[in-house]
């Protein structure tokens, strides 16, 4: 997957739910990033960490694993292109991916 295929995934529309009572800090870890709908899986999400960077990585997870969600204040850019961002609550030794897509260039020798 590369970036550009990164940028045309919808967005994953998440509801920031009120303080949950069965979701116990101690089980979870938080990871931060623009949520998107996985490309061709359903059950999975995934959340770009840094969406405006030409160097961001992201992560995979599956939403049975997501115990919480917070919605986070908006990340704009120079041009004014605004994207939503998310704090989620990921169980623990749940199994995910992080990716860090790059463009693959001719190396120059001395």
């Amino acid at each position: 997957m590369n970036l550009t295929t990164l940028n045309t995934i919808e967005k994953f529309e998440i509801q920031a739910y009120k303080k949950s009572r069965d979701m116990d800090k101690k089980d979870h870890v938080p990871f931060s990033g623009s949520p998107r709908k996985h490309p061709w899986d359903p059950e999975k999400i995934i959340l770009i960490v840094d969406p405006f960077t030409a160097n961001t990585f992201y992560y995979e997870f599956k939403v049975k694993d997501v115990g919480f969600a917070e919605e986070l204040a908006s990340m704009t850019n120079i041009e004014g292109d605004s994207v939503g961002m998310a704090r989620i609550w990921v169980k623990k030794k749940s199994v995910a991916i992080q990716s860090t897509p790059f463009v693959v260039d001719s190396i120059q020798y001395l």
